[in-house]
C-alpha cells in the first residue's frame, strides 16, 4: 500500500514536471476597457453600459446619469463633479474611486462594491445604498446629508445606509 502511494507520488511529480502547468496572471489595468486617460466631460447618458470597466481614467465632469452600470467597474478613478443620476450601478465596483461634487441622486447601488472610494460634497437624494458596502467613515459622512426615497426602488436612502 506504502509503495502505491509512494509510486503515484512519484509518478504525479514527474508529470508536472514534464507538462508544466502555466502560470496566468491578471492585472487591474490590463482591463481598462476605455483607452485613453482623458475622457472628461464625455457623456454617456442614457447608455448601456454594463459590465464595462473604467480603470485609472479621468472621467471629471462625465455624465452618466440615467445610465445602466449593472456591474460596471471604476478603478482607481477619478469622479469629481459626475452627474450619477438615476443610474443602475446594482452589483457595481467603485475601488479607489473619487466622487466630489458628484450627484448621486435617484441612483440604484444596490450590491455595489464600493471599498476604499472617497464621497465628499455629494448628493445622495433619494439613491439607494440597499446592501452595498462601503468604507464605515464613508456611511458616516453619507448618512449626514442622506435623505429622500429612491423613485424606482422606493427605499429610503438613510435605511439603506443603515443610518442612526
Amino acid at each position: 500500500m506504502k509503495y502505491r502511494q509512494l509510486l503515484a507520488s512519484l509518478v504525479l511529480a514527474m508529470v508536472l514536471f514534464l507538462f508544466p502547468l502555466s502560470a496566468q496572471a491578471a492585472s487591474s489595468s490590463s482591463i481598462t476597457r476605455s483607452a485613453g486617460d482623458e475622457l472628461t466631460g464625455k457623456d454617456y447618458s442614457g447608455q448601456s453600459l454594463i459590465g464595462t470597466e473604467f480603470t485609472n481614467l479621468n472621467l471629471e465632469n462625465a455624465n452618466f446619469s440615467n445610465a445602466d452600470l449593472r456591474g460596471v467597474v471604476f478603478n482607481g478613478t477619478v469622479l469629481q463633479g459626475v452627474s450619477l443620476h438615476g443610474v443602475d450601478f446594482s452589483n457595481g465596483i467603485a475601488y479607489l474611486a473619487r466622487f466630489k461634487g458628484a450627484d448621486l441622486s435617484d441612483g440604484i447601488f444596490t450590491d455595489a462594491m464600493m471599498l476604499r472610494s472617497t464621497f465628499e460634497e455629494v448628493n445622495i437624494t433619494g439613491a439607494d445604498f440597499t446592501n452595498a458596502v462601503l468604507d464605515g467613515i464613508q456611511v458616516k459622512k453619507l448618512c449626514a446629508k442622506a435623505s429622500g426615497v429612491n423613485p424606482k426602488t422606493g427605499v429610503d436612502t438613510r435605511e439603506s445606509l443603515g443610518c442612526r
